[in-house]
């Protein structure tokens, strides 16, 4: 069996071939359009450089970005024997995952919708290219 047969779909889909690793978090209880603004701050960083940037920003999605870019390193070690100080974010998205609809009640016996939205975050880190190779 070759070894592009056991690579899964989604890693022929964000790496091909390429070395790196990528980590997902999937059903974040928080909607996609505050994550991505945390996502917007690490986009291209290192992975040290990003890491230290999650701690200290003040929005609550940072915390589960943080969560995945960690694990996205770690993948990366243990998986492909990359070094964390090499690794930079080439790709990280943040998708939109389930939204539970809840009920609540209004005047005059009516409803209104609350949506409570989700989403999916995936971060990709490879390696940055030697300049001299």
């Amino acid at each position: 069996m070759s070894e592009t047969a056991e690579l899964s779909k989604r890693r022929l889909a964000l790496l091909g071939d390429r070395p790196g690793s990528f980590a997902v978090a999937r059903h974040v209880r928080m909607s996609p359009q505050k994550v991505r603004r945390v996502v917007d701050l690490v986009r291209g960083l290192d992975v040290t450089e990003a890491l230290a940037v999650l701690t200290f920003a003040p929005q609550a999605a940072s915390a589960p970005v943080y969560k995945v870019v960690a694990s996205a390193a770690a993948n990366a070690e243990n998986t492909e024997s990359l070094r964390r100080d090499e690794l930079y974010i080439s790709q990280a998205f943040v998708d939109e995952g389930m939204t539970l609809r809840r009920i609540r009640p209004r005047a005059k016996g009516s409803a209104s919708r609350i949506m409570k939205r989700a989403s999916h975050i995936t971060v990709v880190v490879e390696p940055k290219e030697q300049k001299g190779a």
